[in-house]
């Protein structure tokens, strides 16, 4: 039996509508003649050991992993799109988010401040802050310091609870949290977004045959028009998919390229605290 995961909005409060969002999309990819479709989606493992399973039939990942250390590892079929404030098409950007109370109302007054990201390979949470940042960056440096802190809603709960200053969050995690937590736009507030980049694909195994990958996209595009699908997907702010050419990722490179050139260092592992 292959393996499957969906990690990236695998929220645990929405997760029984990511849980029937892949019931949907495994009935329609079984009806293309793919054989060992999971009934389940894999999450006993982290995502990065799925993601490198030699049976993995289906994932979805970060495109910074699609751009970098990831592409020759596994193969691209489709990008989601998202209905999440901030996306447009298959294109998402990350929010740069302040507490309620917090002065600032750009970007420069968030000098000096405190930084969350999530990790340092996350594109949404790090390459994107650091990419709007770099151009007012002296010296090479801008904030007083960056805290790693393992996911989004930990960076947000440490905004919320004075241990961090600014994050940059995922436009669609931030609109799919605000939902389960009302109080998160009480308690936050956006105060500029980045630049937008392509969200994160679907992927499959690499080597995956061309039939293979013609049947996983025919059927995840079989499940996007089920309207037994419907309150899932608008659960989960899934609008669509698109299929981009892989080459659209290395935009994501750019970002980290742009603000090494500006010799911003902010984020180097080093300023881990």
């Amino acid at each position: 039996m292959t393996v499957a995961g969906l990690p990236m909005y695998d929220l645990l409060e929405l997760r029984s509508a990511t849980d029937a969002w892949w019931a949907g999309i495994a009935r329609a990819l079984r009806r293309e003649g793919i054989e060992d479709v999971p009934d389940r989606l894999t999450r006993e493992q982290s995502s990065e050991a799925v993601w490198q399973r030699p049976d993995l039939l289906l994932s979805q990942i970060c495109g910074d992993s699609m751009a970098g250390a990831l592409r020759e590892q596994l193969a691209y079929f489709a990008t989601p799109c998202y209905t999440a404030p901030g996306c447009i098409g298959p294109l998402y950007c990350s929010h740069i988010v302040v507490p309620t109370n917090s002065p600032a109302r750009t970007l420069e007054d968030l000098r000096g401040l405190r930084g969350a990201i999530n990790g340092y390979t996350s594109h949404s949470g790090c390459n994107a802050l650091r990419a709007t940042i770099a151009p007012l960056a002296r010296g090479g440096r801008f904030f007083s310091s960056i805290t790693v802190s393992g996911g989004h809603a930990l960076s947000l709960a440490l905004i919320t609870g004075g241990q961090a200053d600014v994050a940059a969050i995922d436009c669609i995690t931030y609109a799919l949290l605000a939902r389960c937590q009302p109080r998160l736009r009480e308690d936050t507030r956006i105060i500029a977004q980045t630049a937008a980049a392509p969200v994160g694909p679907y992927v499959t195994r690499a080597g995956a045959s061309n039939d293979l990958i013609a049947r996983l996209r025919s059927g995840l595009a079989r499940a996007v028009h089920d309207p037994g699908l419907a309150t899932a997907r608008a659960d989960l702010l899934f609008g669509g998919i698109e299929i981009l050419p892989v080459e659209n990722y290395e935009r994501i490179t750019q970002f980290e390229d742009e603000a090494k050139k500006l010799g911003y260092r902010d984020f180097e592992l080093h300023s881990e605290t």
